[in-house]
């Protein structure tokens, strides 16, 4: 077999393995997510409890990236606090090495019981936690094939006369072993998958002991890379225990590269064979690590928020603490045409600031931290400021003789002002509560019940730009249009009802732990239609195209 046609069949069995690894990963995720993140966020205040509960998370999900990430978004909210967090991370390494060993027993006959029973679960039900735990079955057991698999393409390279060359090379050079271990753990975004592969390659007598130790500390450096790479962008907070990671664990791998070259220990403590010596060099690293990271774990966390500290650019003036000129020009007050325009100015500006609120109440249903939410309760806060000060500008309006086109129009500001206050305060005292709970319980909506939301929300938010616009414009046809649009709300809004109610009737899980909040959103999103719809009545009374509550057939 040429060489070309082994290193395909190596591919193809190293890809099955990714895949098989990121299957059973989303599998739990769907299935058991919403579980494992309570359970993990409920014991995470007691450190021995973390550790634990970051262990048994990293196993379930095969991925202790997965348990840094969740981890860290937990400390960057508040929720735990920064030692809780790292240790839990120390725990989820253990895990993740625990995972290993479990993977290099004989586990043959695993294939086609999980592939089997994991196909017929998937298939004969509907029901979406057995047809997870199916899918989670079959992850497995493409899992365990691959390992075959990669055996089986190893195998030609017996007979090379390369492979002596390139491991001898390596067995001289341990830094650049150390190194290249690191980079293909990163480019698997897997240390499970990373080492798997090593232990399958050291069982055909590919990687001698010494090599193996080294390539190990290099999986640790890559995965502890992993999670700081995949948070560079985040909030500072989040950044912080993805970065506490990077240094006990890539450091310390790096600590113990030097220590091992300088006094080459013997090896053969760790096991009779290469592979098991490679896995017990895996967890042992781990578990030295966590024994460290106990009475270092206060300090790593105080390092790692200066060093994210250092890295975080000073934040530019937050827009929503911008001054604002003020468009109530008090020398305007005797000319009431130039202080009605100028009233609109400003009526316009509360308009802009709902819409702001309105969109991003909805980006704080799928991701929040304390930071966003202080943010957006800040916008009602001048929504608040701005309605006060309107109304005081127009009852000094009223002090003048007005037209009654004039006076007409000064009400019709007012009432608009009156509708836009209560529109923030349904946004911050209804809509935010649900987001606090949601975040705090870590819920999470069914991908129909979040689609459903999302073009509720998407509909209301469309019907308020409408509503700007009329108050401006004046436009009779658009402001039948809103009008319109909120009857076929009301429509929709029975519609999506009706479909959550068949959700919680066939028992998705998710459906009734976000029941109470996806139904009070709908009922909260459907009040701030309403009265963005209310806005046009002025225009449509006024023409005579409003018939008792009712729009007059067209």
């Amino acid at each position: 077999m040429s060489g070309s046609v082994v290193l395909l069949h190596l591919a193809g069995a190293v890809a099955l393995m990714l895949f098989a690894t990121r299957m059973v990963k989303t599998g739990v995720e769907r299935a058991y997510g919403d579980v494992l993140r309570h359970r993990l966020r409920a014991t995470m205040r007691n450190p021995f409890m973390a550790v634990l509960a970051g262990c048994g998370l990293s196993i379930a999900l095969q991925s202790s990236t997965a348990v840094t990430l969740l981890v860290g978004s937990f400390a960057g909210a508040g929720i735990v606090s920064g030692m809780s967090g790292q240790l839990a991370v120390r725990g989820a390494e253990i895990g993740s090495a625990l995972v290993v060993k479990l993977l290099t027993f004989d586990l043959t006959l695993l294939v086609p019981v999980c592939l089997v029973a994991g196909t017929i679960m998937f298939m004969a039900t509907e029901r979406r936690d057995w047809r997870q735990f199916g899918r989670i079955l079959v992850g497995i057991g493409l899992l365990v094939l691959s390992l075959e698999m990669i055996g089986q393409a190893s195998e030609p390279l017996r007979q090379s006369t390369l492979m002596p060359v390139i491991v001898n090379y390596f067995s001289s050079d341990p830094v650049t072993a150390y190194l290249l271990a690191a980079l293909v753990t990163w480019l698997f975004h897997s240390s499970i998958a990373a080492v798997l592969l090593m232990v399958t390659l050291a069982g055909r007598g590919f990687i001698p002991p010494e090599l193996g130790i080294v390539l190990v500390l290099g999986v640790n450096l890559g995965s502890s890379i992993i999670a700081p790479l995949l948070t560079r962008n985040a909030e500072p907070g989040v950044r912080v225990v993805p970065i506490g990671n990077l240094l006990m664990r890539g450091m310390g791998s790096l600590v113990m590269l030097i220590l091992f070259l300088s006094f080459k220990p013997p090896v053969a403590f760790l096991g009779a064979t290469v592979p098991d010596q490679i896995v017990n060099a895996h967890i042992l690293f781990n578990v030295l690590i966590l024994l460290a990271g106990l009475p270092l774990a206060g300090l790593v966390y105080r390092a790692s928020e200066k060093i994210v500290a250092l890295g975080t650019r000073p934040a530019p003036p937050e827009s929503l603490e911008i001054i604002e000129l003020s468009a109530l020009n008090e020398s305007a007050l005797d000319t009431p045409s130039q202080a009605l325009a100028n009233a609109t100015r400003e009526v316009v500006r509360v308009c802009e600031t709902v819409e702001i609120m309105l969109k991003r109440i909805i980006e704080l249903y799928e991701s929040a931290d304390a930071g966003k939410i202080k943010a957006l309760a800040a916008l009602d806060d001048r929504v608040d400021k701005k309605h006060a000060a309107i109304k005081l500008y127009l009852a000094k309006v009223t002090k003048n003789p007005l037209s009654e086109d004039e006076a007409l129009r000064c009400q019709e500001l007012i009432g608009a002002c009156v509708k836009l206050e209560q529109v923030g305060d349904i946004i911050v005292r209804n809509m935010l509560v649900h987001v606090r709970k949601k975040l705090e319980r870590g819920l999470e909506f069914t991908p129909e019940g979040w689609r459903e939301l999302s073009a509720f929300h998407a509909s209301v938010l469309a019907n308020a730009r409408l509503a700007f616009n009329v108050l401006v414009s004046r436009d009779a046809e658009t402001a039948r249009q809103l009008v319109l649009e909120k009857d076929r709300l009301r429509d929709r809004e029975k519609e999506t009802s009706a479909s959550h109610f068949v959700r919680l009737r066939d028992g998705s899980a998710k459906s009734v732990e976000t029941s109470s909040i996806h139904l009070d959103t709908i009922r909260d999103l459907k009040q701030i239609n309403s009265l963005l719809a209310s806005m046009a009545y002025p225009v449509l009374e006024e023409r005579g195209l409003l018939g008792g509550s009712r729009l007059k057939a067209g």
